[in-house]
């Protein structure tokens, strides 16, 4: 198991492990929010997305030669160094190695913090191109918490702060994303989950929403609230016990992209010595 610290405010504490600095837990008031991880259904929790979000096609095309970057890239895999601490701060910090490099051959740095906040938990991410030239990347936050919600009972919701499409990309095989559209049951900003939503996942590109909301009838629920996040996603597993609000950058391939990195749909672009920031903020309320 990988080494953990623990940062607390008031009734709320989180715990990170310094591999992927991921969230392994959090609870307030003696309700645990995040999802344990369980190779049954998905043995992650929280993990941190970097320098891809989603399924690369066949892996990613740099200047003519390909680098072989899975799912989701490769922060959730290293060892992150824990740089500041705090009572109820941490900031982790991950930089380009040999190892990096033989799957994305650009020097950056990618700094996670948390915050806790009683009742708040804030995770920021901050890139910065270290390198002589333009650097591409795309980063998310893939946080799986409890379905049901602790304390909650009947059909839970995810209630978005403006109307979304009623429709979202179908995703076509190896998790690429197909031109074809699948139909979401909205209402108005409303969605009912049910385990069949989600045979796949529900990514909202482009999002209008910089905010949504999960809850349950009888009173608990979470707010997540966006910085510079245009995506957002939710998943699960059909049966399982979590639900993962996802804030992405950039998406995965189109089932029919095989081009260049710089030309993949929804990366940024860094030039040498920029910095690109997003944040993700959680409140809880029982």
């Amino acid at each position: 198991m990988s080494a953990q610290l623990e940062i607390s405010s008031g009734p709320g504490s989180a715990r990170i492990a310094l591999r992927g600095a991921e969230l392994k837990s959090w609870r307030v008031g003696g309700n645990e929010l995040i999802w344990p991880g369980d190779a049954k259904f998905w043995a992650d929790s929280s993990p941190v997305l970097f320098p891809v979000v989603g399924w690369t096609r066949n892996g990613v095309l740099v200047g003519g030669r390909r680098y072989p970057l899975g799912l989701h890239g490769f922060a959730r895999a290293e060892n992150f160094r824990l740089v500041e601490q705090a009572a109820n701060r941490a900031l982790f910090r991950l930089r380009a190695s040999e190892r990096t490099k033989a799957l994305y051959p650009f020097d950056f740095c990618l700094d996670v913090e948390y915050i806790c906040e009683n009742n708040i938990l804030s995770i920021l991410l901050e890139i910065t191109n270290e390198g002589r030239g333009a650097m591409p990347f795309a980063c998310g936050l893939h946080p799986g918490f409890n379905w049901p919600l602790p304390g909650g009972r009947g059909g839970h919701v995810v209630r978005f702060d403006a109307r979304e499409s009623a429709d979202v990309p179908a995703i076509a095989p190896g998790g690429l994303f197909s031109a074809r559209r699948r139909p979401v049951p909205l209402r108005g900003r409303e969605l009912a989950l049910t385990p069949e939503l989600f045979e796949e996942a529900l990514c909202f590109l482009d999002a209008h929403s910089a905010g949504l909301e999960f809850a349950a009838p009888n009173g608990p629920s979470l707010r997540m609230e966006l910085t510079n996040f245009p995506h957002i996603a939710l998943w699960s597993r059909p049966g399982a016990p979590f639900l993962c609000l996802e804030a992405w950058t950039g998406h995965g391939d189109p089932e029919d992209f095989d081009g260049d990195i710089f030309a993949k749909p929804s990366m940024r672009v860094l030039a040498p010595g920029e910095k690109a920031r997003s944040a993700a903020r959680f409140l809880w309320r029982p």
